[in-house]
C-alpha cells in the first residue's frame, strides 16, 4: 500500500502561515488618503515655515528660510497678550456650549418622546433660525446688547448659543428618537422616575449624539468673527476674542505676516486638542443610524 504525503505549507521566521497579500485596489485607497491629508495638511506647514522665517526673508522666493526664528512665538505672549485673547474666546466657547445643552437637551426629548400638537411646526420653526445669517441682523444685535447694557463676553455668548441651539436641537432630537422608549418604560417599572430614567438610561446612549453637538458647538463659537468684532470693538486687545485679536495684526498699510501666521497656528491648538480626545465619539455620532 502506496501513501502520499502532502507537501507540508510554508512556514515563516514566527512559525505562522504567511501573510496574504493586499490587493491593489487597498494600496491605492490608501495613497490617495495620504495625498489627501497631505494636500489638507500643506497650508499648516507653509503658516508654520512662514512663522519661522525672518522678517527679512519674507519677500524671498524660497520654500525655506536660512534659519528658523521662533522669535515670533515667544512675542505672542509678550507683547501680543494673545494669553487673555485665548482666555476670552475659551470663556465664550465653554459658555455658549453649557448653554446650548443646558436648552437643547430638554427640548429634543421632548420633541422626540411627546407627540403634541404643532411639534412638526416648532421644528420646522427651529430648522428655519438656520436661515438667518449673522451678517443679516448684524446691525440688531449690536443695538440689543448695546441697550442691554451687558459686557461684550456675556453678549458673544448668548449670540453664539443663540446660533447654534438650532442644530443642537435637531441632531438630539434624531438620536433621542432612535433610542427605544421600552428602555424608558422598563426602568420606570423599576422604580425609576422620568427624570432618572433620562439620566440614567437615555443620557448615556446619546452620549455620541451630545459629544457631536458640544464639539460642533465649541468650534462654531470658538471660530466666530463677525458679530465678535462688531460687539468687541474699543475693548483691549486683551479682553477681544482671539479671533479679532488676530485681526489685528493686519493693518491699513502693512500687514505682520510672521505674527499673523504664529497666531492663527495657536489658535488651531486648543481646538485640535478637543478633538483628539472625543474624536472616536464625534465619528461614532455622524455615523449612528447609516447602517440597520
Amino acid at each position: 500500500m502506496i501513501t502520499t504525503t502532502k507537501p507540508a505549507p510554508e512556514i515563516t521566521r514566527a512559525g505562522s502561515a504567511p501573510r496574504p497579500r493586499r490587493p491593489l485596489r487597498t494600496w491605492f485607497i490608501a495613497g490617495a488618503a495620504y495625498l489627501v491629508a497631505i494636500i489638507f495638511l500643506l497650508p499648516y506647514l507653509e503658516m508654520l515655515v512662514m512663522a519661522g522665517r525672518p522678517n527679512n526673508e519674507l519677500g524671498q522666493p524660497t520654500i525655506f528660510p536660512s534659519h528658523f526664528t521662533f522669535s515670533n512665538f515667544t512675542t505672542l505672549w509678550s507683547g501680543g497678550g494673545l494669553g487673555g485673547s485665548i482666555g476670552t474666546s475659551l470663556q465664550i466657547a465653554a459658555g455658549a456650549t453649557v448653554i446650548v445643552l443646558l436648552v437643547a437637551l430638554p427640548a429634543a426629548y421632548c420633541t422626540a418622546r411627546r407627540r403634541f400638537r404643532g411639534r412638526a411646526v416648532f421644528l420646522l420653526l427651529v430648522l428655519a433660525t438656520q436661515m438667518f445669517q449673522p451678517a443679516a441682523m448684524l446691525v440688531g444685535i449690536q443695538r440689543e446688547f448695546i441697550n442691554f447694557g451687558l459686557p461684550p463676553t456675556l453678549s458673544l455668548i448668548v449670540v453664539n448659543a443663540g446660533f447654534n441651539l438650532a442644530f443642537a436641537v435637531w441632531i438630539l432630537n434624531a438620536f433621542f428618537s432612535s433610542i427605544p422608549v421600552e428602555l424608558e418604560e422598563a426602568s420606570m417599572v423599576d422604580g425609576l422616575g422620568r427624570v432618572g430614567a433620562l439620566v440614567r438610561i437615555t443620557l448615556p446612549l446619546a452620549a455620541p449624539g451630545i459629544v457631536t453637538a458640544l464639539i460642533f458647538t465649541f468650534i462654531s463659537a470658538w471660530n466666530e468673527f463677525l458679530v465678535a468684532l462688531t460687539l468687541s470693538l474699543g475693548e483691549s486687545p486683551t479682553q477681544q476674542p482671539l479671533t479679532v485679536a488676530i485681526n489685528n495684526y493686519i493693518g491699513e498699510y502693512t500687514i505682520d505676516w510672521g505674527h499673523l501666521f504664529a497666531a492663527g497656528l495657536v489658535a488651531t491648538v486648543p481646538v485640535v486638542i478637543l478633538f483628539a480626545f472625543i474624536e472616536r465619539r464625534v465619528v461614532g455620532g455622524l455615523t449612528a443610524g447609516a447602517v440597520k
